[in-house]
């Protein structure tokens, strides 16, 4: 597994992982890597591409959807069970960062399942083509790994594949990707892959699909008809955040947008 990360970043997010259900904070964590709370902040963005706490909110989040899937337990006390003593806070965070609330997380294995097997059937899954002055966002994909399925590509605010992308789609493994319409900004890229052989668990919770992100932002400048960025797949590592937006909100969405394209051409 390649290592883009000091022994102390390491060790933190291996403390955190560890810990999760105990109390953190920042002092507590640059003490176990013996560095100042400002010189480990500093050391750990940059090596990961977001503040310590804020990984650590997404860890507690990514646990928090396990045990949506894997327990009864009732929304507030898988709410406390994360740090998180209003049910109220918890869920708007939830639905944020997830897109959805924990509710309807919980309730949506059976629309992964339709969603999956809608796109198993024989389409053309290019997005329409719409006269635009705004980039198109594109290129390769490649995967360390071979695999049969399709990937998500989305562009987002920060380095942490949360929360809706500003833009984004859907493509086969095997195929070039294009994110139309993309306005000049600042982006962040991330991508992972969605195997027809999956279980419908682990697309909901999503640790082991190949992916990508960037940590150093993608900037697309509206002087350009296209911006040409290739995809590169790998297997999950250590300082990879959890990726916190459901697969199957990305996947439905995009089936919805070619049902409405194909409404519009009747």
């Amino acid at each position: 597994m390649e290592r883009s990360y000091s022994p102390a970043v390491h060790d933190a997010i291996t403390y955190m992982h560890e810990h999760l259900h105990e109390t953190m904070n920042l002092a507590g964590l640059a003490a176990q890597a013996a560095y100042s709370p400002y010189h480990f902040s500093r050391l750990f963005k940059k090596s990961v591409g977001v503040p310590p706490l804020y990984y650590l909110s997404a860890l507690r989040l990514q646990r928090a959807k396990e045990l949506l899937l894997e327990t009864a337990l009732p929304v507030r006390d898988i709410g406390m069970e994360i740090g998180q003593q209003s049910v109220g806070t918890f869920t708007t965070s939830f639905a944020s960062r997830v897109g959805m609330t924990p509710g309807v997380f919980r309730a949506s294995a059976a629309a992964t399942e339709e969603s999956l097997s809608s796109l198993r059937k024989p389409r053309h899954w290019a997005e329409p083509v719409f006269p635009s002055a705004e980039t198109c966002v594109k290129g390769r994909i490649y995967s360390e790994a071979p695999f049969e399925g399709f990937v998500l590509i989305g562009l987002f605010p920060r380095p942490m594949p949360e929360g809706l992308p500003l833009y984004g789609t859907l493509c086969d493994a095997s195929e070039e990707y294009c994110i139309r319409g993309v306005k000049p900004g600042i982006y962040y890229m991330m991508a992972t892959s969605v195997a027809w052989k999956m279980k419908v668990a682990d697309i909901l919770i999503p640790h082991h699909t190949l992916r990508t992100r960037s940590k150093e932002p993608c900037h697309v400048d509206g002087a350009l008809a296209e911006e040409n960025r290739d995809v590169y797949l790998y297997s999950p590592r250590l300082d990879d955040p959890p990726i916190l937006i459901s697969l199957s909100l990305l996947m439905n969405n995009f089936l919805e947008r070619q049902a409405k394209t194909a409404i519009g051409k009747k």
